[in-house]
């Protein structure tokens, strides 16, 4: 396995959201030169976005682009200027409920933007393009842990069909032409500075205002809950090393990225609280549309092939984000 090249230029869609900020950092912080491309929409409060990138903008190799990839010329004009030799792509509207209500944006994003990069990478060929799925292609089902190999073709929510696209395009795009391609399905990715859509980030607010949070299912779920900092180490390994072209003439590979070790919602909703040092008030509703039961990642191939360990528990992990949650909101 090659070690992360800081020689290199990397380009990161969705520069200033939650992954691709701790990314961003991490490459920086080696010295490397990191691109960065976002169109700061406002699913979620911008100000935290601008906040993550402000940090980034303190490193004098870092240089963000604000714009859409969902605009072809936008992405073609970064590709050209830039010449990236990684691209990462997380960039995706994200959110199994908001897809219900606003399946729009999810084409624009997930599909046509990711369309987009790849034909960026067709035109202006890349070492490796490392892109995001998610753990919500698996949909309903019931075997766990889930395996990469698993059938995943019936999707609950259209945020997860986009995802399997996502995989089926890319796939095609290496068989024709010749892109190493590598993607991660992602379990619940939690920490500081992270996504206020997620369920962790919602319950914290509404503790902390003396609100009702919302559990689902009664609260009987599970959920493989991965810190930041593992999911960066595990990206950061997989980005130099793309995959090999094999007999079929695919350089192509697709791998679960989580904490192998799925928590009960209740209990971690419990670490929460202790955590904020505040008991949450409690409303118990049935299963939402599109979500799923349980979460449970088969990272076994990961480890195999990159050495990865995700090593922080929900204590630790939550404990850094109620530090961070305490200091930014309740100055």
């Amino acid at each position: 396995m090659k070690a992360l090249d800081a020689s290199k230029t990397y380009l990161i869609t969705g520069g200033a959201g939650f992954i691709g900020f701790y990314l961003s950092k991490a490459l920086l912080e080696k010295g490397a030169k990191v691109i960065g491309i976002d169109n700061m929409n406002d699913y979620y409060e911008v100000s935290l976005k601008e906040t993550r990138l402000a940090i980034l903008k303190e490193y004098p190799r870092y240089h963000f682009i604000k714009g859409d990839i969902a605009d072809k010329e936008t992405v073609f004009q970064v590709f050209r200027e830039y010449a990236p030799q990684i691209a990462v792509n997380l960039a995706a509207q994200a959110g199994v409920r908001y897809s219900i209500d606003n399946p729009d944006a999810y084409i624009q994003s997930n599909i046509i933007g990711f369309f987009n990069i790849l034909e960026a990478c067709r035109h202006y060929p890349v070492e490796h393009l490392v892109f995001a799925s998610s753990s919500s292609v698996y949909g309903g089902n019931t075997k766990v842990p889930f395996s990469a190999e698993d059938k995943v073709d019936k999707p609950v929510s259209l945020y997860a069909a986009t995802k399997k696209s996502n995989e089926l395009m890319a796939y095609s795009y290496s068989k024709l032409y010749k892109i190493p391609l590598t993607g991660l399905r992602f379990f619940t990715v939690y920490g500081p500075m992270g996504r206020p859509d997620m369920a962790y980030f919602k319950f914290a607010k509404k503790i902390m205002a003396d609100e009702p949070i919302q559990i689902y299912n009664n609260g009987d779920m599970l959920r493989d809950f991965t810190y930041i900092d593992d999911i960066i180490t595990g990206v950061e390994n997989i980005l130099c090393n793309p995959p090999a072209f094999g007999e079929s003439g695919v350089a192509y590979k697709i791998y679960n990225i989580g904490n192998n070790k799925p928590e009960k919602l209740m209990d971690y909703i419990s670490v929460l609280e202790k955590c904020l040092g505040k008991e949450a008030k409690k409303e118990y509703l049935p299963m939402q549309p599109g979500d799923v039961y349980e979460t449970y990642a088969d990272v076994s191939e990961l480890m195999n092939d990159y050495g990865f360990k995700p090593s922080t528990t929900i204590e630790e992990g939550l404990s850094k984000f109620a530090e961070w949650f305490l200091n930014y909101y309740q100055k």
